[in-house]
């Protein structure tokens, strides 16, 4: 059973440090999915999880040239899949190599290519909130990668989480 977590922050720097606090749990073939509307924060995400891998250039959207690569602690692959139009072109981006190569990989809209991904990743969720800077992000670990990561990330995303009604708000 996938587990599913809620956190909250009020800014983008507060973004980036959630996203920095799981990146911690990343490892070596990692998929983390970022789902969410436009300007909902993915790619501060994506800058607070790069980060905290040892990534010191500057990260940016990969909305045009579909795939970024990044050198860390682990090699980091951002990809934006949004301008994508048929699953079959995910092959062109060469998904499989990226998790050959021992890299982590996040992917911007990855919900649009699940039946084309591994059958272990984490998938964020990332809404807004009622403030202009405020996000909700759900968690959802899909596979035994992650969830076998479930307390560790539950640990790790303290000081966001909150209850989202469907239990106490603690984590796993």
């Amino acid at each position: 059973m996938p587990a599913d977590l809620t956190a909250a922050t009020g800014d983008p720097g507060t973004t980036r440090a959630l996203a920095a606090a799981v990146a911690e749990l990343a490892r070596p073939g990692d998929v983390v999915l970022l789902t969410g509307d436009l300007g909902a924060g993915k790619t501060a995400f994506a800058q607070g999880f790069g980060g905290a891998l040892g990534v010191a250039e500057p990260i940016t959207s990969p909305t045009f040239t579909l795939v970024n690569r990044y050198e860390g602690r682990l090699a980091l692959y951002h990809l934006d899949v949004y301008r994508l139009d048929r699953l079959d072109e995910v092959a062109d981006l060469g998904l499989a190599e990226m998790l050959d190569d021992e890299a982590v990989v996040l992917i911007e809209w990855g919900d649009t290519i699940t039946p084309v991904l591994p059958a272990d990743y984490l998938e964020i969720r990332i809404g807004l909130g009622e403030g202009d800077d405020d996000r909700v992000f759900s968690f959802t670990t899909v596979g035994g990668r992650w969830s076998l990561r479930e307390r560790a990330l539950g640990a790790a995303l303290t000081p966001w989480l909150v209850d989202d009604g469907a239990g106490d708000g603690a984590p796993c």
